[in-house]
């Protein structure tokens, strides 16, 4: 076999290995951004069988960018051990008490490694496009290419079986809309919908957040943005610690629930 394939055959097999072992799994996340990185580490680190599907090419979310491209961002010292237990630095903010930034790069990559050393898996440029839905249930994941999807090909996707859903997509809640418009379910919200999101008050941000992290219908959580887009919860914007302990949150509900 010459280099060339020996290295396309390498490639095929043990992307393929991978994807099937994760056709069937404790826990689908969608969307890799801090809330479902950290709620990744914590369930794998658990023992259980988690994967990320990410539609972007690179996992991190919003973490890279920053604060309007300036890749720096805030934390308070609530997660400071947080950040700790994966090897990730802070510095406190010259008189603001409380207050620390950390590098987003550095934010986003041990974030991620974090993840991936636990155990849980990540596939990127894959998007979702439909549930499985089975007796009043959400059950997993109807996946394909996230380049089929913006090209419109008619192409079939193909599916993941999951005993819980986390809708970490950020601000569009796109697991739950999907839920909601195509199951046609009732959310646990005041609504039965999505409330949408509130202007920005920084600190409610935060709370609510954390607060707004739950299931929102048998086997659908939401985590992050996602979690307080669908509450009505207010935007935060750079300040990641209630993203993170989102995360945290999501996953110790989890780990009882399928425990």
């Amino acid at each position: 076999m010459s280099a060339e394939n020996l290295i396309t055959s390498a490639i095929i097999k043990s992307y393929s290995e991978k994807l099937c072992v994760n056709l069937d799994i404790d826990v689908a996340l969608v969307g890799a951004g801090p809330s479902s990185l950290v709620a990744a580490r914590d369930l794998a680190a658990a023992g259980f069988k988690t994967a990320i599907f990410e539609k972007s090419l690179a996992p991190g979310g919003g973490i890279w960018g920053g604060g309007m491209l300036f890749n720096e961002a805030v934390v308070q010292d609530n997660v400071l051990a947080l950040l700790s237990s994966f090897k990730i630095s802070s510095q406190p903010v010259p008189g603001a008490e409380g207050y620390y930034t950390v590098d987003t790069v550095e934010m986003a990559s041990g974030l991620i490694f974090g993840a991936l050393q636990a155990g849980a898996k990540i596939f990127n440029s894959i998007s979702v496009e439909d549930l499985i839905f089975k007796n009043g249930k959400v059950n997993g994941l109807v996946i394909n290419w996230t380049m089929v999807k913006r090209q419109n090909m008619p192409v079939d996707p193909l599916t993941i079986v999951a005993k819980v859903v986390v809708d970490a997509t950020g601000h569009p809640s796109e697991i739950l809309r999907l839920a909601t418009e195509k199951a046609q379910i009732r959310l646990d919200t005041q609504t039965g919908g999505i409330v949408g999101e509130k202007p920005m008050w920084v600190d409610n941000g935060e709370r609510e957040t954390v607060e707004s992290t739950r299931e929102y219908y048998p086997g659908l959580y939401a985590c992050g943005m996602s979690a307080s887009n669908a509450s009505g919860g207010y935007r935060m914007g750079p300040i990641f610690g209630g993203m993170l302990l989102s995360g945290q949150k999501v996953a110790t509900q989890i780990a009882a629930k399928l425990k």
